[in-house]
Parts: C-alpha cells; sequence; structure tokens
C-alpha cells in the first residue's frame, strides 16, 4: 500500500525498496526512515505506518489471535503453543485471556497518552491534526518504535525543554519496553517479594540502565550538546536520552553532533535493548543480566548463576551466549558490507546498524543516502533484531536433549 500514489504528499509512487524499507521500519518497529515521515508520507501513508507499528508491536501471533478472536473462530492447541512463546509464558493455560489483556492494556495507555500529547499539542498545531499527532506518537512510543511527524528529521528536539512532550513520550516508551507478562505483574501484585525472579530481574536491570544512561550521558555531553540549557532542562534531556536509545529511536538533541563516546555507549544500550515479550527490540535486559550474574557467580566460586535465592540452570546461561554471539555475529557481517557499499565512516556505520538491530530508531543522518546495497542490509538487520535472538532462543528451548553423553575434555580458556 505504501507503494502507491495515495501514500505520498506528491502523489508520485516511491519506489519498490523506499516502500519496503519503510514498511519494514515499521512492522519491526525500529523507526529508521529514507523519507521524512511527517512531510513525504500523505494521512494515508502515514495510516499504513501506524496500522503496521501497532501489528508490530503488539507481534504477529498476538494480531493473529486478535483477529482469531474478532471472528469467532476457535483457537488450537497449536496456536496456544505458538502464543505461548511468542509471549514468553511457561504454561499454555491462559494464553488466549493473556492476549485478551496484552491488547486492553495497549489500548488504555496509548489512549490515555494521545489524551495527554494532543491537549499539549492543541497549543500549537490547531485542530483535528492536533489529535492525529497525539495519536500517531503516543502508539509510536508505547510500540517502541521511534516514528515522529515533526519534520525534517528532527524528532521532537524542539520539545526538548517541554515535561508534557518528553515524559509523554518517555513513560510509555519505558512501559511498552518492561513486557506484559512483568506489566501484568506490577497490575496485580503489590508486595515485592511476591514478585517472579523474571519480574525482578527486569525492573533492577530496567533502572539500573536508566540511572546509567541518565548520569553518563549527563556527563559526557554537558559541555556539547546540553550546553546552554538550564540544569533542569539537562537532566531531563538526559533521562530522556537514557530511555530511548533502548530501542524507542525519539530524539531532543542532534544525534550527529555528539561525542563519539556518547555514540559507542549509544550502541551498548541500543544492543541491550528492551526486555522479553515487549514492543522493544536488542538481545533483551534478562540475556544482559544473565551474563552478568555468570561472571560474578564463576568470579565468587559458583558453579551456576545464583539470585535471589534462586539458582538459574546453566542451559539459560548458554543461550544468552548464544544470543549475544549471533546477534555481534551478525553485526559485524552487515557493517563489514556496509563499508564496502558506503562512503560513510566505521562509527557512523556502526552505529546505524547497532539502531536497526536494537529496532532504535536513532541515526546520524546517512540512513536516506544509503545506497541500494547498504539499505537491504538495514533491512535485513532490522527483521534479524527484531526476531533473530527470539528466534534463536526458542530453537534451542525446543531442542531434544541428545541420547549418548560423550566424554569430558577440557581446553584452554583465557
Amino acid at each position: 500500500m505504501l507503494n502507491t500514489g495515495w501514500a505520498t504528499q506528491t502523489g508520485v509512487t516511491p519506489g519498490f525498496l523506499t516502500a519496503l524499507f519503510t514498511s519494514t521500519s515499521a512492522v519491526c518497529v525500529t523507526g529508521l526512515v529514507v523519507v521524512d515521515t511527517g512531510t513525504y508520507w500523505s494521512s494515508f501513508g502515514q495510516a499504513v505506518i501506524l496500522l503496521l507499528i501497532q501489528l508490530g508491536g503488539l507481534g504477529i501471533m498476538t494480531s493473529a489471535t486478535l483477529f482469531s478472536i474478532l471472528l469467532g473462530r476457535q483457537i488450537g492447541f497449536k496456536e496456544r503453543l505458538m502464543i505461548r512463546e511468542s509471549l514468553n509464558q511457561v504454561n499454555v493455560a491462559g494464553v488466549v485471556r493473556l492476549v485478551k489483556y496484552v491488547v486492553l492494556f495497549t489500548v488504555v495507555i496509548e489512549v490515555f497518552f494521545a489524551l495527554i500529547l494532543t491537549l499539549r499539542l492543541s497549543q500549537d498545531i490547531a485542530g483535528a491534526k492536533s489529535l492525529w499527532y497525539g495519536v500517531f506518537h503516543a502508539i509510536s512510543a508505547f510500540n517502541n518504535a521511534g516514528f515522529d511527524l515533526f519534520g525534517d528529521f528532527r524528532s521532537i528536539a524542539h520539545y526538548a525543554a517541554d515535561p508534557f512532550i518528553t515524559f509523554g513520550i518517555a513513560l510509555p516508551v519505558i512501559i511498552g519496553g518492561l513486557g506484559f507478562s512483568v506489566i501484568s505483574e506490577m497490575v496485580g501484585r503489590k508486595k515485592w517479594r511476591r514478585f517472579s525472579l523474571h519480574g525482578k530481574l527486569v525492573l533492577i536491570t530496567t533502572v539500573l540502565l536508566l540511572a546509567a544512561g541518565t548520569i553518563v550521558f549527563l556527563a559526557l555531553e554537558y559541555h556539547n550538546a546540553l550546553s546552554g540549557l538550564p540544569l533542569g532542562v539537562k537532566v531531563q534531556s538526559a533521562f530522556f536520552q537514557s530511555v530511548t536509545p533502548r530501542t524507542a529511536g525519539f530524539s531532543t538533541v542532534d544525534v550527529g553532533a555528539l561525542f563519539p563516546t556518547t555514540l559507542f555507549f549509544f550502541c551498548i544500550l541500543m544492543f541491550i535493548g528492551g526486555s522479553p515479550g515487549s514492543t522493544a527490540g536488542g538481545v533483551k535486559t534478562t540475556t544482559f543480566a544473565l551474563l552478568g550474574l555468570s561472571v560474578s557467580s564463576l568470579a565468587s566460586g559458583h558453579a551456576e548463576p545464583v539470585v535471589f535465592g534462586r539458582r538459574l540452570p546453566l542451559a539459560q546461561v548458554f543461550r544468552a551466549m548464544t544470543i549475544i554471539f549471533m546477534a555481534l555475529s551478525w553485526i559485524s557481517l552487515a557493517v563489514l558490507v556496509l563499508l564496502i557499499s558506503e562512503q560513510q565512516n566505521f562509527l557512523v556505520l556502526l552505529f546505524e546498524t547497532f539502531s536497526a538491530f536494537g529496532t532504535v530508531g536513532l541515526s546520524m543522518g546517512v540512513t536516506p543516502d544509503l545506497t541500494p546495497v547498504g539499505r537491504i542490509v538495514i533491512i535485513l538487520t532490522m527483521f534479524i533484531g527484531r526476531l533473530g535472538p527470539l528466534t534463536v532462543a526458542f530453537a534451542l528451548a525446543q531442542r531434544r536433549r541428545a541420547v549418548l553423553r560423550y566424554p569430558e575434555e577440557q581446553i584452554l580458556i583465557g
């Protein structure tokens, strides 16, 4: 639908590769664009992008289940198994009910923040356009997509000092990146001790990453990107920029003007991403936490990671290591191809690749200038970043144990 004259403001067909890139970025909730969303696409094109963002954020199985429920179809056991894996659940029982809860919660959160953003934007944008902007950015934020309509690839830089806009976007980004299972625990359980180990790890890791991101960005960019701003606005901007690199893609500063140290730090945040079962990408917070716990446990003499009085199986450590290894392998290959096909420096291409893999959408402004080969590489990276690590984890989880147990022999490491 994007590859039609109806989808553009000029009425000129955008071309297959441009339409493919944009639709991939939308359904993978990334936010990287080769043409400006607000000025290039028509209202119809923007509506198509928003629909793809919503379907991509909910996930294929959740969206398919929702349509089946609306059509009155029965959900079979095979479909329930797939729903369980897509939502990162342990049991099959109650997955259809969970899908209904996920959809209802999504609608409530998006409507709430759409109202906040609309009320604020109505002061600057007249008529129904302010409502459209409020709805678009609320859905884009909750689904960690990073698409915006403000034009000129500027994201929301001119709203850096506005708490209604910055927090109206940052909060749904955080909520969407926690994962629906953790959100259900937060809503249904009041005491910390009743949270699952998964929920505790997600919340603690998220808080630590947000705090570390705020402090590091504030320290590195205090006299650069944040110079000339009041202290309160600097802290607000630093917090916002600690939220969005973990798969949202909005920005209140000029990313291209940041120090190389900050850009590399952003690459780390983009690589980690959000949490399992969420609208976010990356290798996920629990994968990062599990490897950190493994290193800590090994240093303290434990054979297996131990946290909150619980022992984590080594099989999960191996899966986490596999996800990290495969992710870094693809990123390395993608950057290598981009270095051959593009006339850009290493850091710019590395940043763009991490942004695509983490389904973030932050850019140093080179995406529109990519060659066809470069665009295809970024398209593949967005797909792998959105589906790859989860697919690998699912494949490993379903693997049967070998019948034979081979003799053990050690190798030299380190």
